[in-house]
């Protein structure tokens, strides 16, 4: 059995901008201080919710050095380095190793696209120059690429693939790549609105944007699973359904930033071409988070 990076709820955490839209990394530590302190199980620095599509290197880079070193070794720090560049995904994973990360998050190609072939041969080249643990990011919706349980099969055989988080909705699928990949990948939810179901099919955990605005509901979630109390999983994944849709009402992160910046946060707004929410957008997700006592 290859390694866990991580059981329970990893957060897919943000990046924190100031009034300039520069990184604010006083506010990222003290994301990062709340997110350990209420049961959160690993950072995924520079993702999809971390805005790593507008970060640049230098930007990217020091988040991921910022975040490994805040975070001492308290829980583990994942950083997205995938890239639609083979060659530019391998130089940012090794940048990442520098700074110390436990596990590497590859999103599948996106824009120029491949087939599941050159998947294959993607990851490949990349798990050959890396040391580090890496975690495959399925999320068609934003790539237009979707990784066939065929293809995780093949790619689960290599060393250095340990993992996927899967956000392709199809729990069908999700069903066939556990059967076929067994123990050989770990499968972590990447929709919040579906943690119990992909658990109950062998999942891990999730690498959850809830997490921001409920860390100690996403870790409870996962980890009663774990635990052995499906029941109480399900309880809190049907409680908390309206707050996993209402956080992604709009494209991600707009929502789950407006919710922390409700908080009292103060974490800015997204950069372009991601914009503030309409006001209806904005109005339905507070009245959810008002419902959970959120604000």
């Amino acid at each position: 059995m290859k390694k866990v990076l991580f059981t329970g709820a990893g957060i897919a955490i943000i990046t924190p901008f100031d009034a300039d839209n520069k990184v604010n990394y006083k506010k990222l530590g003290e994301i990062i201080d709340y997110q350990i302190e209420n049961g959160t199980d690993a950072v995924i620095i520079c993702g999809t919710t971390g805005e790593g599509a507008t970060l640049d290197h230098e930007e990217h880079t020091e988040a991921i050095r910022f975040t490994v070193q805040h975070t001492g070794g308290r829980i583990p720090v994942i950083a997205g380095t995938g890239s639609n560049d083979t060659d530019y995904a391998v130089k940012l994973s090794n940048e990442a190793e520098k700074a110390g990360v436990d596990g590497l998050l590859m999103v599948t190609p996106y824009y120029n696209k491949t087939s599941q072939e050159g998947l294959i041969r993607h990851y490949t080249y990349i798990a050959e120059r890396v040391s580090t643990p890496i975690i495959l990011y399925n999320v068609p919706s934003r790539t237009g690429v979707n990784i066939l349980p065929e293809t995780y099969h093949e790619l689960s055989k290599l060393e250095r693939i340990v993992a996927t988080k899967e956000a392709n909705g199809d729990i069908s699928q999700v069903a066939a790549t556990a059967s076929l990949c067994g123990d050989d990948l770990t499968i972590y939810s990447g929709n919040d609105d579906e943690v119990t179901a992909i658990m109950s099919l062998g999942g891990k955990g999730v690498i959850s944007v809830l997490s921001h605005v409920a860390p100690r509901v996403a870790h409870d979630m996962a980890a009663s699973y774990l635990a052995g109390d499906p029941a109480r999983s399900a309880k809190l994944q049907l409680e908390w359904y309206d707050l996993c849709k209402a956080l992604f009402a709009d494209v991600n992160p707009i929502p789950v930033k407006e919710a922390m910046n409700m908080m009292g946060w103060d974490v800015g707004e997204c950069r372009l071409p991601l914009c503030p929410m309409s006001a209806p957008k904005r109005e339905l997700l507070r009245a959810v988070m008002a419902k959970h006592g959120l604000i």
